[in-house]
């Protein structure tokens, strides 16, 4: 099953290298595992949804099933963080 990693990276303006850092993994490595090179280990997915701050399905979904799930999600368009809109009920 092919990752999102590359598609995830380019969203935030982030590299493999910056990624590679966060997680502890070579920069090879990491390059590898962006192009479907090599499949991470489960606990090296876990590192890499952390660190994008994604759920780890997102690693795999398709660009729809991501949009879909964003739809309660807005980005502040000063520090482009990203805020999950939540229903109180109201």
């Amino acid at each position: 099953m092919k990752l999102r990693l590359k598609e995830i990276l380019s969203e935030q303006g982030k590299t493999a290298v910056w990624l590679s850092k966060e997680i502890g993994v070579t920069d090879v490595n990491t390059r590898n595992i962006v192009n479907g090179v090599i499949k991470p280990k489960l606990d090296t997915l876990e590192k890499i949804a952390s660190a994008l701050e994604v759920p780890m399905w997102q690693l795999f979904a398709s660009p729809e099933e991501v949009r879909n799930d964003d739809k309660d999600i807005i980005e502040c368009p000063k520090c482009h963080n990203r805020f999950k809109l939540i229903d109180k009920g109201e």
